[in-house]
């Protein structure tokens, strides 16, 4: 994330998060020059606020309400659940942020933080999980039934919490720099593999009703759903493909408009993935989104 340069001991940075900084310019800004571009910074803050408000609580309904299913639960609602876990802890961040930022300006501090961002940025693998489960379910749904046990998808999830721990561990001790290429190299494969699932699961879904006046419920319900998730998909990390051409932006332009912009759309994630869930959620017929994201095979037939 962009404020993960701010560390004490970052020779390019002046510190500007006290209230006597350089200029009398405002503490939010990480560089004196990004005064004269204050948008993006004030879009950054708006989505804080957004994910404090909405994030935290919506995904606290979605961690209840996964928790507290007895039965029928769907195989991706594994990754719906530690992607909601993950979600609040980067939420309840914010007013850590704010402080630290506004007032404490504790190079400490600053630790946590950098390391927040670390795990939110690997957060998308678990999109990339619950992508391809749904991908399995619809375009290969003999595999799918061998591969339904819990199990090997908890195994999974370990493993994409160990890998998030050790970037934000890496993040917060070395500063962003130091993994931004992984970063990016990361978030531009998600992006790729969850748009070739979900464009397949349309082509498969829209193929199996060719010729056909209706499409049966379940698969309408499914087609629906991954639509909204590909253009949350496409809004969200698309933006990332400008990170690679560092060398052609001003220093202003990068690191005052683009890199802050391109962050607080990948973090209003944390408000709308539990709010598409809990849309779904509350349907009459008491499904969520996870559930079209993995229905039974029989469901899915193609």
């Amino acid at each position: 994330m962009f404020n993960t340069t701010l560390s004490p001991s970052t020779n390019l940075y002046v510190n500007s998060t006290s209230p006597s900084g350089p200029r009398g310019i405002p503490p939010w800004y990480q560089f004196p020059v990004c005064a004269a571009s204050p948008w993006a910074f004030i879009f950054y803050f708006g989505v804080k606020v957004l994910n404090l408000a909405v994030g935290t609580p919506c995904n606290a309904l979605v961690i209840w309400q996964i928790a507290s299913r007895k039965r029928e639960a769907s195989t991706s609602d594994i990754f719906i659940f530690n992607l909601a876990i993950l979600d609040v802890y980067f939420c309840l961040m914010t007013p850590v942020e704010i402080v630290n930022r506004l007032l404490l300006d504790d190079s400490r501090i600053w630790y946590f933080q950098r390391f927040a961002y670390g795990v939110k940025d690997l957060a998308p693998l678990f999109l990339v999980c619950i992508c391809l489960d749904r991908y399995t379910a619809v375009v290969h749904p003999v595999l799918f039934t061998g591969i339904r046990d819990n199990k090997i998808r908890i195994g999974i999830s370990a493993v994409v919490w160990a890998l998030s721990l050790a970037f934000g561990l890496t993040s917060s001790i070395l500063g962003f720099e130091s993994v931004n290429d992984v970063f990016s190299g990361v978030v531009l494969f998600a992006f790729a593999v969850m748009v070739f699932c979900n464009v397949s699961v349309v082509w498969v879904l829209r193929r199996s009703v060719a010729g056909k006046e209706q499409m049966h419920p379940v698969k309408k319900k499914a087609l629906r759903m991954v639509l909204i998730i590909l253009a949350i998909v496409v809004s969200n990390y698309l933006p990332v493909a400008l990170m690679p051409f560092v060398s052609y932006y001003t220093f202003v332009v990068f690191h005052c408009q683009i890199r802050v912009s391109v962050f607080s759309i990948m973090d209003l994630s944390s408000s709308i993935e539990p709010l598409v869930y809990i849309t779904k959620m509350d349907r009459g017929d008491g499904r969520c989104c996870g559930r079209c994201f993995s229905e039974e095979p029989h469901d899915v037939q193609v």
